[in-house]
């Protein structure tokens, strides 16, 4: 099996999605409960990560939310 990976399909370590998204780590997981932020993949016993595509889309979509406001 071949995989692509492309920047939109990467796994997103927490320190990147703080980065990208200016949250706290404890923002993340708040918003994870509250906002709908999306939930990490698990990747190992003590290792998480998110798709860099469902994180970009949540962003989008705070936008897109700012603008009906």
């Amino acid at each position: 099996m071949t995989l692509s990976t492309t920047q939109e399909d990467r796994i997103l370590r927490l320190k990147d999605v703080t980065n990208l998204t200016g949250l706290s780590k404890s923002g993340v997981y708040q918003s994870i409960q509250d906002n709908g932020f999306p939930k990490p993949i698990k990747l190992g016993k003590r290792a998480s990560g998110w798709l860099a595509s469902e994180v970009t889309s949540w962003i989008t979509d705070l936008v897109k939310q700012r603008g009906e406001a």
